[in-house]
């Protein structure tokens, strides 16, 4: 099992609506349905399936790795789908099968349960080395989910230093929160018996989203960032207006 990927034009914190966000790539940025479909390929199957292996008899190691196939063959739908596969789908996949193995020579199931944790460390990692770039990972993020708004936040982005400073603090929360998020996964996995980590991986997942998006909308809300992008219209409708033109020119 891994966690929901972090991807510049499909998770963010949501700007214009809180829920929206951990976009797989082989859904449209815009799609409302993009966010489930992923929780589902990558929390809810594979959480399942270990548990309904376990049940049948099968072993932890077996019922690991047969479960951790959901979102690895999500990644491959996707890149067979778009006719490529992008860095994070490759990692996604060199991941699993490293783990896989590793679990296998061992005989140890928590490395193949520890790998969550490494994946969201990484993806940490990831968000943090963008602060050093010319533009940080939820300010990326923004622009992927708003098309129809990318002349507004260029010039947001060039003028105002604040608008600047709040999606470079954004993208250190989501950084920090995603090194905690893991550090608390590799600790699960090495501490607790095995076939309660599986559960209480997927309940973390949601526990963490929920608190890093709650936080992000109070400093939207607070800086009066969103006022800055949409002006008096309510974000809610300026999103929903955004994502169907975006559908109409797909």
């Amino acid at each position: 099992m891994t966690s929901p990927t972090p991807r510049p034009e499909s998770t963010t914190p949501a700007s214009a609506h809180s829920a929206t966000a951990s976009t797989n790539a082989s859904e449209s940025p815009s799609s409302p349905w993009a966010f489930a479909i992923t929780v589902v390929c990558d929390i809810v199957l594979p959480v399942g399936l270990y548990y309904l292996l376990r049940a049948g008899g099968v072993g932890e190691i077996t019922a690991l790795l047969l479960s951790g196939s959901a979102p690895a063959l999500h990644t491959l739908h996707s890149a067979i789908r778009h006719r490529r596969l992008d860095a994070i789908g490759a990692f996604t996949l060199v991941l699993l099968a490293v783990s896989a193995v590793a679990s296998l020579v061992t005989a140890e199931p928590r490395i193949a349960l520890a790998r969550n944790g490494l994946f969201t460390a990484l993806a940490g990692i990831w968000l943090l080395v963008t602060l050093f770039t010319g533009r940080p990972f939820t300010y990326q993020a923004l622009r992927s989910l708003l098309p129809g708004k990318t002349p507004t936040l260029e010039r947001l982005w060039e003028s105002d230093a604040s608008f600047r400073r709040v999606w470079r603090g954004l993208t250190v929360l989501w950084g920090v929160g995603l090194l905690c998020d893991a550090l608390l996964r590799i600790v699960v996995a090495f501490a607790l018996p095995v076939d309660s980590v599986p559960a209480l991986d997927g309940v973390l997942y949601a526990v963490s989203w929920i608190l890093l998006q709650v936080i992000t909308q109070v400093v939207l809300v607070r800086t009066r960032t969103l006022v800055k992008i949409f002006g008096n219209r309510g974000p809610g409708r300026a999103f929903a207006g955004t994502s169907q033109q975006g559908e109409a020119n797909d």
